[in-house]
């Protein structure tokens, strides 16, 4: 069986990760793997690292927006795009079509027409409440040949909507929550020391960290302005904030994190780590992660952390909730309130004990709830559900052109 994957950018954020572990995982006795996707960025060299093939086609530049000037230059995109992916579709004549993002659904669902190969369309991010999203829906809708995975319930729910709930036969979705590599995030007391003496902290220094792309969803600078607080109160306490604006309009966020910490006079306990190749290492060495997001489709960042046994503090926002059962894997709050926060931060800073218990059940949900072992069955049972039913559909539409 083969499956043609599609992603639409080439830089690296939680559904490339996502994408990836699919890529090493998939049993290659059952199926044959080729890649589309850009050249410039880092995601191409990655997937040839894992020894499968891959084929280059321009990024797709699209936004979610009304401005007409934009949406005439994004048309052009995908017009350009979806050309030069049908031609490669044709050439590779897969079985199967897996498109890693929504914007890749549309695109894979429109260079296929006539073709008659399923499309999967792998939804990371919510859809927004915006005109543009009901012509999603409709799209989806459009053709039976569309199969929608989905990261969480949440993300699901937002998919489908109101139109596509009057249609749940026609359009199915399918929730595959993601998965963490147990064997690089678990407990390790000797990395977490290692990698503290290699920061110059102190085991009984105390480690705050929020670790994502740096932008406004992910509610970095709020957790700075809550931190001041916690600064006041908590004597020996630092910040460490992993990750990198990837895109040009974040760039300004990410200075006005810095400025932040400067103005509030923390910039001495607030550490801008970037983009690091060594989470699993950081995640160790923290005793708190804050997952601050005012919107969260997954929260692969979370999973990760209850996988190295450290405790989570995360905002109850979208599929968050399907992972942290409060007050036993992690502890919840509401979102877009620093006040609430910082209370929550210097609540569990002050109680080991509640860290401990939270950091180790947060363990035990990981091992048994998000492993790759269970994300790959379901993912590669999928896969062959789909094949088998268009194998028994141009069957069934053979035997009828020749009755």
């Amino acid at each position: 069986m083969k499956i043609l994957f599609y992603n639409h950018t080439g830089k690296i954020s939680g559904g490339e990760r996502v994408l990836l572990m699919i890529l090493a995982k998939l049993d290659r006795n059952w199926f044959d793997q080729v890649v589309l996707c850009p050249a410039d960025d880092p995601l191409i060299e990655m997937v040839q690292e894992l020894g499968v093939r891959t084929v280059a086609i321009d990024p797709l530049a699209a936004r979610f927006t009304l401005r007409p000037d934009r949406l005439l230059r994004y048309f052009h995109s995908f017009v350009q795009v979806i050309r030069d992916a049908r031609a490669t579709v044709v050439r590779e004549a897969p079985d199967v079509v897996h498109a890693n993002s929504i914007r890749g659904g549309l695109v894979m669902s429109a260079a296929t027409v006539g073709l008659g190969m399923p499309i999967v369309w792998h939804a990371h991010d919510l859809l927004p409440r915006h005109p543009l999203s009901t012509a999603i829906r409709w799209f989806a809708l459009a053709s039976r040949r569309n199969r929608i995975i989905t990261v969480s319930q949440a993300v699901s729910d937002r998919f489908r909507g109101v139109l596509l709930r009057r249609f749940p036969r026609r359009v199915l979705v399918t929730t595959i929550h993601n998965a963490v590599d147990l064997d690089r995030f678990g407990s390790n007391r000797k990395s977490r020391l290692a990698l503290r003496r290699s920061f110059n902290f102190a085991e009984t220094q105390t480690l705050v960290g929020t670790v994502g792309q740096l932008t406004p969803r992910k509610g970095q600078l709020e957790l700075i302005r809550a931190f001041a607080a916690v600064a006041q109160e908590v004597p020996n306490v630092r910040l460490l904030i992993v990750g990198e604006a990837l895109f040009n309009r974040d760039q300004e966020y990410a200075k006005s994190l810095a400025r932040a910490a400067e103005s509030l006079g923390i910039a001495d306990r607030v550490q801008f780590l970037g983009q690091r190749d060594d989470v699993p290492a950081l995640m160790r060495a923290l005793d708190l992660l804050v997952v601050n997001s005012r919107a969260e489709p997954f929260g692969l960042t979370v999973v990760e952390a209850m996988a190295s046994g450290t405790p989570v503090l995360a905002t109850a926002v979208d599929g968050i909730p399907e992972i942290v059962r409060h007050g036993e894997s992690g502890w919840l709050i509401d979102g877009r309130d620093h006040r609430s926060l910082a209370e929550a931060m210097l609540m569990l800073l002050r109680d080991q004990n509640l860290r401990r218990k939270l950091g180790s059940n947060g363990r035990r949900d990981a091992i048994a709830r998000f492993s790759i072992e269970r994300f790959s069955t379901e993912i590669q049972s999928l896969y062959r559900g789909i094949f088998e039913r268009a194998e028994c559909g141009a069957t069934k539409a053979a035997e009828a052109k020749f009755a």
